[in-house]
């Protein structure tokens, strides 16, 4: 009979977990509108140096940059929104759609303009970026696009809406002209980085996370606000790690998940002397996949389906 083993997985540190506080982390960074204008420029490609023209406001947790000036907006020309994301999504456009709107709606009335007349109006240009400093993704730039969403968007037809979410990875050693031009965004990343790098030491999450702050302290990265604002920075990244931890494990977990149930169907299968060529056609599984398991049950008959599962990460690391 094949023996049965639970996989237990731990952690030192159990805060509850709030979505809200990696945007807050991010906005936390950026509330000098003086770093914000930097990071304006940095992603526009231009020079805009009047701090008090930019204007800063926010809607549903998303930071809307416009200009106050008439003139400076007319040259600028565009509506950005700004928005902070630790795990991948793919129906950011969808949110951008439903946030343009709101905006536009906003701009058309403040500014008293008529639709319904003959001439035809100016708006201003949008943008929609997301800073994504996940682990999902090792492009520099990803464009997310709502007409993806339609049902039969395969179509050759054109769709009568879009939104493109223009995705920038933000984890240390991504897009390296962007960090160049806005010093606080790579401060950002390279915290970040530690705070990683920390928690993956072996130690609690609260003891990895503060000594990532002092080193970041010694290294003047983010000092001013590592300093000043210690306490509350450190309650925020160990929400954002702990989260982060939580969103692995399970994403593990399914992956094992899927792994045993593979494993338990090759294993009745072999008994039944079937060759690895019929095993792979009838689980549908990759043909090299099925061989790593087929070979281990080989060798190991009376093994439960976790142990050849724990085995074969041994050998051949991350099982896909």
């Amino acid at each position: 009979m094949k023996k049965t083993k639970q996989i237990h997985k731990r952690n030192q540190y159990h805060p509850t977990p709030n979505r809200k506080y990696k945007d807050r982390l991010f906005r936390m960074v950026f509330r000098d509108k003086k770093d914000l204008l930097e990071l304006y420029n940095a992603i526009n490609g231009t020079d805009y140096k009047d701090i008090d023209a930019l204007e800063v406001n926010t809607l549903e947790d998303v930071v809307y940059l416009s200009f106050k000036n008439d003139m400076s907006f007319l040259i600028a020309g565009t509506m950005n929104l700004y928005e902070h994301q630790s795990s991948y999504n793919p129906n950011m456009p969808i949110r951008g759609f439903i946030y343009f709107a709101k905006l536009y709606e906003r701009y058309l009335r403040m500014n008293d303009i008529d639709i319904y007349g003959s001439s035809l109006k100016s708006l201003p240009l949008p943008r929609y970026f997301v800073f994504y400093n996940g682990n999902e993704t090792e492009t520099d730039q990803t464009e997310l696009k709502l007409s993806t969403a339609f049902q039969n968007h395969n179509v050759q037809i054109s769709p009568c809406l879009e939104c493109v979410a223009t995705l920038i990875n933000i984890n240390y050693g991504h897009n390296h002209n962007l960090m160049e031009k806005c010093r606080r965004l790579e401060e950002y990343s390279i915290f970040i980085h530690r705070v990683r790098e920390y928690a993956n030491s072996g130690n609690s999450l609260d003891v990895s996370v503060n000594e990532a702050v002092d080193v970041c302290i010694k290294e003047g990265i983010l000092k001013d606000i590592l300093t000043s604002q210690r306490s509350e920075v450190v309650s925020m990244v160990l929400h954002m790690t702990w989260e982060e931890h939580v969103r692995l494990v399970r994403k593990e977990e399914r992956r094992e998940g899927k792994m045993l149930t593979i494993i338990s169907q090759i294993q009745k299968k072999y008994e039944k002397g079937k060759s690895i060529e019929t095993i792979a056609d009838e689980v549908e599984s990759d043909l090299e996949l099925v061989r790593k398991f087929y070979d281990l049950i080989q060798q190991h008959p009376d093994w439960a389906e976790e142990e050849i599962y724990q085995e074969a990460s041994r050998i051949y690391g991350i099982i896909k």
